[in-house]
């Protein structure tokens, strides 16, 4: 099977940085979704230049430890999920990863046995 990037055109935003919090890929919804501050352009700058003071402390604190952080946010109507976690090579850690997915204002929630 010839090499495919699955994550360019899912309906959800994937960015992807490496340990020093430099962007290194953003798929197409991504590029989208930041749009304003520059999309694709975006890429091989720091996520700490886009983020505010107590933002860019949890995103080294996550780097350093190698810890995930997931929350749900709601702007203008639109509620998402969005997780970030760390992404490893050969057992490194080599940076994290946020995936951003729009998801209805009343997400139905299952208990499951």
């Amino acid at each position: 099977m010839d090499h495919m990037n699955y994550l360019q055109e899912v309906p959800f935003a994937v960015t992807v940085c490496d340990k020093n919090g430099t962007i290194l890929e953003m798929n197409e919804k991504s590029a989208i979704t930041f749009a304003k501050d520059g999309g694709k352009d975006l890429i091989g700058q720091s996520l700490m230049d886009c983020h505010p003071e107590k933002a860019r402390g949890m995103i080294l604190g996550m780097i350093q430890s190698g810890s995930t952080n997931a929350y749900t946010i709601e702007k203008k109507g639109v509620k998402k999920l969005i997780y970030q976690c760390p992404w490893y090579q050969e057992g490194e850690l080599g940076g994290l990863v946020e995936v951003s997915i729009e998801i209805p204002l009343d997400l139905p929630h299952f208990i499951r046995d």
